[in-house]
């Protein structure tokens, strides 16, 4: 099995040495989870979106680095809206910016973290490039 170094905090590795006999053990549980949990629920959202309106989103979240306060629908609505309004970014990419609003609405936090991590992934993947955005929405 591949394997991944990836920094946590303080409190999460109490947690997982808490919970699992030893941190890697519990890393090696959580890993694979929370990434094929993020791939299904990120197939599930995407498809409540038009590819317009998944274009928008995304460009909506270049130069964007991710926190873990900033991954709330509130944020993440912040963020569209006001790609929309300062850079015609719906316009650009063909979307509706009213029916790309409501259905951001109807997101909860959980979706809206998804979909923010997935859109800001884009700006640091290794198919970075406006060729590449297409495929992107519609492999990944």
């Amino acid at each position: 099995m591949p394997q991944v170094a990836a920094r946590i905090s303080g409190d999460q590795e109490k947690w997982l040495k808490d919970y699992f006999r030893t941190k890697s053990a519990g890393a090696e549980f959580i890993l694979p989870w929370a990434v094929d949990t993020f791939f299904r629920a990120i197939s599930a959202i995407k498809s409540q979106f038009t590819p317009p309106e998944l274009k928008t989103i995304v460009e909506a979240h270049k130069d964007l680095r991710l926190t873990p306060e900033q991954t709330r629908l509130d944020y993440l609505m912040l963020r569209v809206q006001d790609a929309c309004e300062l850079n015609m970014l719906h316009t650009k990419h063909g979307a509706g910016k009213a029916s790309l609003e409501a259905k951001l609405r109807r997101l909860d936090d959980t979706q809206a973290t998804a979909l923010s991590v997935w859109a800001a992934a884009f700006w640091v993947s290794k198919n970075c490039t406006a060729e590449n955005l297409d495929a992107y929405i519609q492999n990944y």
